[in-house]
């Protein structure tokens, strides 16, 4: 975990975007959507036509749902950005021969639009900075106290749901992920924090976030691979794969540890094959810190412990 100051949000004579504000995908039914992200945790909201997700007792919006009856799709991703530096930013993709388009049709229509290279739709908006300013430290795990005063683990019948804090990152499907990393470290400022040969890539904001706001991993065709949420510790980990289960979604990947970015995760799967992740204890790059990107080996890319990854787990259902 880099150990900068905690005050090292911006850094100096870089522009780029700092956070992602929103990512926002199509599924053919509600319903099973709201059922997925309200058993995840998520606040999940009735807005347009659609859902709108939101963390508990937070007022920023990490994504919309919509309902197109085709199978699942991500429509776009949003990107903010400082307001002095979105000029210079839609300077710099002109400069470098991204065309502007008109909004997409599933979006408020506000921001600046592009494409990246397999075609996924990039907004790119003025808003608060939603990536965390310092570490997120992961809190001590509960713990109750038996008649003699010994601290012991608290009840399973005393647990609540878990809740997600925040989105923490993003992994997409790409088909060249060299190309893919080159846009969003050229158009979009974002930096490499480490990678496996070509396979897959993981990018940091410049403005300090967590290792990875924005992932890429090699696939057939572009996609979604899941959206990463940070819990406070391992046993909401835990209790958060419980939780899933209990509701019937009962497939996924964990509990275990990454190697690149340190991470605790568990992935649930969702109703249309991606997954959502609960993590905790990712490493934190802040905007004083030049982050030695490292080329970690295939087998290194995918956990230091855990159950077996299952077959399932790479498959892009948007191919």
């Amino acid at each position: 975990m880099a150990q900068g100051s905690a005050a090292a949000v911006r850094r100096g004579q870089v522009t780029a975007i700092h956070s992602i504000d929103r990512f926002a995908i199509s599924v053919p039914e509600l319903g099973a959507a709201r059922r997925f992200f309200t058993a995840f945790g998520l606040d999940v909201r009735d807005v347009g036509g659609g859902l709108a997700l939101y963390t508990q007792g937070g007022d920023h919006c990490w994504a919309t749902v919509h309902e197109t009856g085709g199978p699942k799709k991500l429509q776009y991703l949003s990107f903010g950005a400082y307001p002095e530096d979105i000029e210079p930013l839609v300077k710099r993709a002109r400069a470098l021969g991204v065309a502007l388009e008109a909004p997409h049709p599933l979006s408020d229509g506000s921001g600046v639009w592009m494409r990246d290279p397999d075609g996924i739709a990039v907004q790119l908006v003025a808003a608060p900075k939603v990536t965390p300013s310092s570490a997120t430290p992961m809190a001590p795990p509960a713990a109750s106290v038996n008649a003699i005063g010994v601290p012991i683990a608290p009840a399973r019948s005393s647990g609540g749901q878990v809740r997600p804090q925040r989105l923490s990152h993003v992994l997409l499907f790409c088909t060249d992920v060299p190309r893919s990393l080159r846009f969003y470290e050229d158009v979009l400022g974002l930096r490499l924090s480490d990678r496996s040969q070509d396979l897959i890539a993981f990018t940091h904001g410049a403005h300090s976030s967590d290792h990875h706001l924005l992932a890429l991993v090699k696939s057939e065709a572009p996609g979604m691979h899941h959206s990463s949420w940070i819990v406070r510790n391992v046993d909401e980990i835990g209790q958060g794969m419980e939780q899933m289960l209990a509701a019937g979604f009962t497939e996924g990947w964990g509990v275990g540890r990454h190697v690149i970015g340190s991470n605790y995760f568990y992935y649930a799967r969702d109703p249309w094959g991606s997954f959502a992740e609960f993590s905790c204890g990712i490493d934190y790059i802040d905007a004083a810190t030049e982050w030695p990107a490292g080329d970690y080996p295939p087998e290194d890319s995918f956990y230091l412990w855990g159950p077996s990854v299952p077959e399932n787990f790479t498959v892009n259902h948007e191919a």
